[in-house]
């Protein structure tokens, strides 16, 4: 479409990948109902409008984001098209786009990098496990980038990338806006928030942007324990955070603008679901047997996650006449703990020590084994590029990019009272082991990252039909790392062990462009992503059986994993621009698809490499038949599988990595709908209900659950069943594939240029929807599901000033 006349619905974010609502403007005419808002995204690393951005993406505003009842990026992720958010609780949601993933990253695993990239504003903030749940307060959009960014992006963008798109401050205005909502529900404690935000004028040249938010996060998972009372709603937490930034403009040709980000998360457990834990379940007979219910698990004390991150940013730019310099600087500091309950763990590994000796009483097994996991990250980067202003023949970008990371990473578990009972089963104690007094493992992994690359994209324009975009990246990255494990569970241990990897290539993109009309735009293009290899852990050797040793053994490094994705994609604007319709079709060649593997009685989990491919679809629909209806409709299908076997000794597959094996992570189909229906109260208020719809495709956690005997503990050629507390059965059996759900949220209420009262109800038919399969030591100690939040009812008030 024609960069001159192209006026672009709010709604048109809703056809570019969210089945949103646009928000109404005042007083249209009949022939302006439709020309509301133009949405100017920055995919390319410039302003362009999103219809005019030669391959697929998606953008929602604050207001669309509201509407639809996300709260978080988990929920955000259901209304976008191709976009998937594996929630393992606040703060550790792992994101896949167009069915690219090779499994869950769980907790231990800190040398897996993310295959797409997160940014806030231009600053990456993505870590593999930990991506932050920032809150979508005073954002200025949401933006989804499908398919291989690796040109402009870099490393980790190898399926897509996403950003949040915050508001900038605003020069010569004063403004804020409050927010204030609470809600509870079905088996839910009460939540609630509290937001602002003030910009104010620092001057004629200069202003400040002042955000800040509180969130108390409701609790939904009780905890039960053989002879102990439940615990109600122990995964509740709380998330405070602020921004501020100040825009220092001197002359119209330079602008600074430096920014401070905090938050911190705080939670008191996770939303797991026990189906089996081997020390409390309904089936024992020598101890109480408990019943975790729909919504519990079984622990022994309070677990959680505590997260902590400060961003400090620069972005400098300066107009040279027909070119902009702009230079971004980024410092991260983080600091995570996650507390987990490993008794179960510990427990089952007693258990295997003692064998039939008898030796180990109910009481040794139960000995309380916290599992600290702590990352410290120091991250600073750097990113300058000069770019043409646009408009011509052809619009060019280069840029330069520097990365260095600190991340020191380590596990700690101690068990009070593990020593002696090491020494009554006649197993050396943890000084033998090089580890703390009555800590059966131990381990810390410093490690040292660094990355350059350069890269460059141009767009020649033939006429005002046809247009080429060519891109190319080149990148150099090292990593290094030191490895200290110790204790019993490490049985030779390690200490500093020297590990490194490096690697380097060129990421290139193509893309052809026609425009018959201004109303549609038909793209083909050529593109590469990638995502970085790295290092494996050792395996816990005293665990591993010979055949898994065998198995999993000898996998020091794993290697860059590159997509190779063709694409074809259509734009069009129909019915006088009432309607919308954006879609495309796309395939995948992954090379080196970096699977997880859970390193079966091992307790190790490492990273394979594998072949595999994605061919899919994505559709979407938004029409404004008047100025009371919104309609939107998009979806996805997406056949991701493995291409090439990858056998054991025997023939059987390692990790699932199987001919034909689904992609985990992803489903094959999802889609969103949503309808608004808008109506006056007066000349100042006007009413407005929401109802949007989501539909989430069945998956899988792992490769490997698609195997036989997965989904069974103790039956033949499955991990053995541990008979703590003469149970009742012999083995028991779980569903690993993750079945389909649908979510429902329903929004309405008044508002008014400077008031928004509402009302809402998320997840309406109290779906219990399994997100990811969670396990300690294979499937032997414990077997559990992550979960979303059940049905919840609550209030929120607006105000702008």
């Amino acid at each position: 479409m024609s960069k001159h006349n192209a006026v672009i619905l709010v709604a048109i974010a809703s056809a570019a990948g969210m089945a949103m609502t646009p928000r109404v403007a005042a007083a249209a005419t009949p022939s302006d109902q439709d020309i509301i808002e133009q949405i100017i995204v920055t995919a390319q690393k410039r302003e362009t409008a999103l219809q005019d951005v030669p391959f697929s993406v998606a953008a929602a505003s604050e207001t669309q984001i509201r509407n639809s009842g996300a709260g978080n990026i988990v929920d955000l992720s259901r209304n976008f098209a191709g976009l998937t958010i594996t929630d393992l609780g606040p703060g550790q949601s792992q994101v896949a786009i167009r069915g690219i993933s090779a499994g869950q990253v769980v907790r231990d695993q800190p040398g897996v990098k993310e295959s797409v990239g997160v940014y806030l504003d231009e600053s990456a903030i993505s870590v593999a496990l930990f991506t932050p749940d920032l809150d979508l307060f005073d954002l200025e959009r949401f933006e989804v980038l499908r398919g291989p960014q690796g040109t402009l992006f870099g490393a980790g963008s190898s399926s897509g990338t996403v950003r949040y798109i915050t508001r900038q401050p605003r020069i010569g205005a004063f403004e804020g806006a409050a927010e204030v909502g609470a809600y509870t529900g079905t088996d839910t404690d009460w939540g609630g928030n509290l937001k602002g935000m003030i910009n104010a004028p620092l001057g004629q040249t200069a202003a400040v942007r002042l955000v800040g938010y509180y969130n108390e996060i409701a609790g939904f998972i009780d905890s039960v324990y053989p002879g102990r009372a439940k615990r109600e709603d122990v995964n509740s937490g709380e998330k405070t955070g602020a921004r501020v930034s100040v825009l220092i403009q001197p002359s119209e040709n330079i602008s600074v603008t430096p920014r401070i980000v905090y938050q911190k998360l705080e939670t008191d457990g996770y939303p797991r679901i026990d189906v089996y834990n081997v020390l409390g379940n309904p089936f024992t007979t020598t101890q109480p047997a408990v019943n975790p219910g729909r919504r519990g698990q079984v622990t022994q004390f309070r677990e959680g996650i505590e997260d902590e991150i400060t961003l400090a940013d620069l972005k400098l730019e300066f107009g040279l006449g027909g070119l902009t310099l702009t230079s971004i600087s980024s410092y991260t500091d983080r600091d995570v703990v996650v507390l987990r309950d490993a008794s179960q763990l510990t427990g089952s590994v007693t258990l295997s020590l003692s064998g039939t000796s008898g030796i180990a009483t109910p009481a040794d097994v139960r000995l309380n084994s916290p599992l600290y996991d702590t990352t410290s990250l120091k991250a600073f980067s750097q990113e300058v590029r000069l770019a043409s202003d646009g408009g011509g023949g052809f619009e060019w970008l280069v840029g330069a990019f520097y990365q260095d990371i600190d991340r020191d990473y380590g596990q700690n578990l101690p068990t009070p009272g593990y020593d002696a009972l090491l020494t009554r089963l006649g197993v050396p104690t943890s000084a033998a082991f090089n580890a703390p007094p009555d800590t059966p493992f131990y381990s810390r992994v410093p490690y040292d990252f660094q990355q350059f690359a350069v890269f460059g994209e141009g767009t020649l324009h033939f006429n005002e039909q046809w247009s080429l975009t060519g891109g190319l990246r080149y990148y150099d990255f090292e990593e290094e790392r030191l490895l200290t494990f110790a204790g019993v569970f490490a049985d030779v241990g390690y200490t500093r062990q020297p590990g490194s990897t490096s690697s380097d290539g060129f990421s290139p993109r193509v893309i052809l462009s026609f425009e018959p009309d201004d109303d549609v735009l038909l793209t083909a293009q050529v593109a590469r992503g990638f995502r970085l290899g790295g290092i494996n852990d050792p395996l816990n050797v005293a665990l591993c059986s010979a055949d898994d040793l065998v198995t999993y053994g000898g996998q020091p490094t794993f290697q860059d994993e590159k997509v190779l994705n063709y694409e074809i994609g259509a734009k069009t604007m129909l019915a006088d621009r009432r309607v919308t319709f954006n879609a495309s079709v796309f395939f995948s060649d992954i090379d080196n698809l970096q699977v997880i593997a859970d390193a079966g009685s091992c307790s190790s989990r490492i990273v394979l490499n594998a072949q595999a491919q994605a061919i899919g679809a994505e559709v979407e629909i938004f029409a404004r038949p008047d100025s009371h209806w919104d309609l939107g409709l998009s979806a996805t299908y997406v056949q991701a599988e493995i291409t090439e076997s990858r056998l054991n000794a025997t023939g059987s597959p390692i990790a699932g990595i199987r001919d034909g094996n689904r992609l985990p992570t992803s489903p094959e189909f999802q889609a969103a709908a949503s309808v608004t229906y808008n109506w006056p109260f007066s000349n100042t208020l006007e009413g407005f209900a929401n109802f949007t719809f989501q539909h989430v495709g069945s998956s899988y956690t792992q490769l490997a659950d698609q195997e036989p005997p997965t989904g069974c503990v103790g039956c033949p050629g499955a991990p053995g069943f541990f008979a703590f507390g003469a149970p009742t059965i012999s083995s028991f059996t779980f569903d690993p594939e993750l079945p389909s759900y649908e979510l429902g949220n329903l929004r309405f209420g008044v508002r008014s240029d400077v008031w928004e009262a509402a009302a809402f109800v998320n997840n309406v038919w109290d779906e219990r929807a399994f997100l990811s399969l969670d396990r300690e030591r294979g499937t032997r100690a414990r077997v559990g599901y992550l979960t979303n939040l059940p049905r919840t009812y609550g209030v929120s008030l607006r105000m702008n000033f």
